[in-house]
């Protein structure tokens, strides 16, 4: 019965999470689903892997509907023995995005219990944690993978503080199972940030240990966490090992050209550009935005009212008072650094206020590396704003070049703070009245002090945006004009809402030293001013108004009547349509496409679109078998053409042009025959292709036939007389794509930049292509081994745990 009641506030507070999390997402009750951009993209992407994994009961691990074929181990591939994955659909039980709120408060939950916070205190500062603005927004917008690693950080934090504590069996395991998880939610950029957090907690500890001479303590920590990450890692294994394969076929590798489209010299070959990793570079002044939400004007399509100046110019335009009201539910007020912002990065004003409150009385030194960790996520969010900083760790701190958006580790901040918040309203109740009093006068000074300050500053401040001169030219001067009166009305108010919340908390505070208010009185309504705080300003960026039915979340695009007269024709081939601009999956639904949307698309596609297509180079979308093109008339009304020229799926050529570098490879496609010609790079593939240059005039009067055409495998019959150098319309991947004739495996190597060849023999043949990956193959292997062991060790703790008398 003890144990019960020792469990039953965290069994009400994870009862509560579930409350909270299907409250705020609460159409879900009625069967709705949330409509997210990034997902419906998804959907179209992964379209034709789904369809062939629910008819033939396999995995592809290839798709040939998105960027002319890619591997599918980011487009949510199933591996075999996935034991981490059936954890974490146990733990996500409720419907999405109700899902990733909940384990953003369970995890958040079970660290603030690690250091040593009562249930209530906890609850509420779980639930701050999963309201911070950014977190909701990424939901709402459909970046699920990265609220899902976010999820899972507060966990592996909680692990390594027990480990540190020299709780090693409980806390390795805690690590163990949690990293494994965080692995498993498959967005590195986010694990790549927790890894900077706890370098710093490493440091600290690492500190400890050695000033008191623990050394033995030391390196059993550091031992129990190595083993943990080695089996988090081999339970992750084929996802690991085929995500880092794909990475440098990806735009995410390094380039091997070296010069740009306009023929100018490409200053590096890097994964990515230092402009466009640090395109989304959080402004220095709009970090303040963290505890006043609008000041930088919210976001690119925030909601006015009618007392804004914006409708007082629409209706003064002529507008429609209907109209003008419409109009105003999406104006362009931020004004900050970032190109587009969906919501403000919002922390909270009382979370920032009990963290200064934790700062000033809190004596656990502890408080310090949550501190770090808030400054250094700051620092660097700034990106091309603090130039120093942003290019020494894209220059040295190995694996920084390898992500984009720098704005985003602002999530460690978003952690960090909830958690001084907690530690901040803990510490006032366990010191006397004297600290208490220090601590309030001196939190509410500083708050309250750059409330102030920051109101003083508003004159400093343009209130203009890059894109004001288009705004300008499009809508005239006065739009503009409206448009920042509202920025700046924006700028007041939400100052004035933060002071608000912070007279209020301190009101609380001070309330329980003149011994006026009870003190778990007191926790709850500062409990409700902090979630309340966020909440509404959340409910402004994703409300109930995000929900459809959940068939427009399933089937996210309507067939058109240039996809439908294009689906009668029932041959292969591919289709680019112009309005996509190689960024869109609504083609890759329907159709075999030559574009797709991917964070980490295919590099070569992506460049031979930006040196050739891009550049109406027609040859090209002939050798890529685009038989049909969708434009828009200039009334926008779509419609498709049949390109005649398309090559077909496979061809015979006659001459080979031979290239030493890739610059040449993509030059020689300015102006060829690709029917007649295949460029070939000797210095890289001449070892598949024996005897190359000695291949001058080929045959070209045979015939290749496709019988078979599947995402994973592909069957053509040739018929030629003589030998033959023959190009397939399909991209060439060189990991795990292998060829034969007649059942006999032969090498088949890249021409044309990014297509396949091979050299046929006469007579009449079956060729054939089969995706067979090695690396699924070793990975399920190893991540077999790695679920066994987790599970051996995972019982061996307990029972050691037990036979200690620890109770778990």
């Amino acid at each position: 019965m003890k144990q019960l009641q020792k469990f039953y506030p965290h069994a009400l507070a994870v009862l509560g999470f579930v409350l909270v999390s299907l409250f705020y997402f609460y159409p879900v009750l009625q069967g709705k689903q949330i409509f997210q951009s990034d997902i419906a993209q998804y959907t179209g992407m992964a379209k034709e892997q789904n369809d062939f994994r629910a008819t033939e009961h396999i995995e592809p691990y290839w798709t040939n509907s998105a960027f002319g074929g890619m591997p599918t181990y980011q487009l949510g591939a199933k591996y075999p023995y996935d034991f981490i994955g059936a954890v974490d659909d146990f733990l996500r039980f409720l419907p999405r995005p109700a899902d990733y709120l909940f384990l953003y408060f369970l995890g958040f939950y079970g660290l603030l219990l690690v250091l040593k916070t009562d249930p209530l205190k906890a609850f509420f500062g779980a639930i701050a944690f999963g309201f911070s603005t950014y977190l909701i927004i990424i939901l709402g917008v459909g970046h699920n993978a990265k609220a899902h690693a976010i999820a899972y950080m507060p966990l592996v934090i909680a692990g390594f503080l027990l480990v540190y504590q020299k709780k090693y069996v409980l806390g390795g395991l805690l690590t163990m199972i949690a990293t494994a998880l965080e692995i498993n939610a498959n967005h590195f950029q986010m694990t790549y940030y927790l890894l900077i957090f706890l370098l710093i907690l490493s440091v600290y500890y690492a500190f400890h240990f050695i000033k008191n001479k623990e050394y033995k303590s030391f390196l059993t920590a550091m031992g129990v966490l190595v083993v943990a990450g080695i089996f988090a890692i081999g339970a992750n294994a084929t996802n690991l090992l085929a995500t880092a394969e794909y990475a440098d076929f990806s735009t995410r590798g390094k380039s091997e050209l070296t010069v740009n489209p306009d023929g100018t010299r490409s200053p590096d070959t890097s994964a990515m550009t230092r402009d466009y990793i640090t395109e989304y570079s959080y402004g220095i002044a709009e970090s303040f935005n963290l505890i006043a939400p609008r000041l930088f004007g919210g976001s690119n399509h925030e909601t006015l009212g009618k007392d804004s100046s914006m409708y007082d110019f629409m209706i003064g335009q002529g507008v429609p008072e209907s109209q003008a009201a419409d109009i105003i539910t999406a104006m362009p007020t931020y004004w900050g650094d970032q190109p587009i912002v969906a919501a403000p990065a919002y922390i909270g004003v009382v979370v920032f206020f009990l963290g200064i409150l934790a700062l000033i009385i809190d004596e656990r030194k502890i408080k310090y590396v949550f501190l770090s960790g808030a400054v250094v996520a700051l620092l660097l969010s700034w990106g091309k704003n603090l130039p120093a900083l942003t290019d020494f760790f894209i220059d040295h701190v190995p694996m920084y070049n390898k992500f984009r958006a720098v704005s985003s580790i602002q999530v460690v901040l978003e952690l960090c703070f909830p958690v001084l918040a907690i530690m901040g309203l803990q510490s006032f109740f366990k010191v006397d009245k004297t600290e208490q009093w220090r601590g309030l006068w001196q939190s509410t000074a500083i708050g309250l002090g750059t409330i102030i300050i920051l109101f003083l500053s508003k004159s400093m401040f343009s209130f203009t945006s890059a894109n004001d001169d288009y705004f300008i030219q499009s809508y005239g001067p006065g739009f503009v004009d409206a448009l920042k009166n509202d920025r700046k009305t924006l700028y007041s108010a939400d100052l004035l809402r933060s002071g608000f919340f912070i007279l209020l908390t301190a009101g609380m505070l001070w309330m329980v030293i003149k011994n006026r208010l009870a003190q778990n009185t007191a926790i709850i309504l500062i409990g409700l001013f902090m979630i309340s705080d966020l909440f509404f300003v959340d409910k402004k960026y994703v409300s109930a108004k995000d929900f459809v039915s959940g068939r427009e979340v399933e089937v996210p695009f309507q067939e058109t009547p240039s996809d439908a007269q294009i689906l009668r024709d029932t041959t292969h081939y591919r289709v680019f349509e112009v309005s996509g601009n190689f960024s869109s999956a609504r083609t890759s639904y329907f159709h075999k496409s030559i574009g797709g949307y991917h964070a980490a698309k295919p590099r070569r596609m992506q460049q031979l679109f930006d040196y050739q297509i891009a550049k109406n180079n027609l040859e090209i979308l002939n050798m890529l078998n685009v038989k049909y093109v969708i434009q828009t008339d200039k009334d926008g009304k779509e419609f498709p053409t049949i390109n005649p020229d398309a090559n077909g799926n496979a061809w015979f050529v006659h001459n080979i042009k031979f290239v030493n570098k890739a610059n040449d490879e993509m030059k020689a496609l300015d102006h060829i025959n690709t029917k007649k010609v295949a460029v070939f790079n000797m210095q890289l593939y001449r070892n598949k292709f024996k005897n190359a240059r000695l291949k001058r005039n080929l045959d070209t009067t045979g015939t290749i036939q496709l019988r078979v055409y599947q995402p994973n495998y592909i069957k053509y019959l040739s018929d030629s007389k003589k030998e033959g150098l023959a190009v397939f319309s399909e991209i060439y991947y060189p990991n795990g794509w292998n060829a034969y004739v007649d059942g006999v495996k032969t090498d088949h190597f890249p021409v044309d930049y990014v297509l396949r060849a091979m050299m046929i023999p006469a007579g009449v043949h079956t060729i054939e292509f089969k995706f067979e990956p090695e690396v699924i193959q070793t990975g399920s292997t190893i991540t077999l081994i790695s679920g066994v062991g987790m599970l051996l060790l995972f019982i061996g703790g307990i029972y050691y745990e037990r036979k200690k008398g620890l109770k778990i």
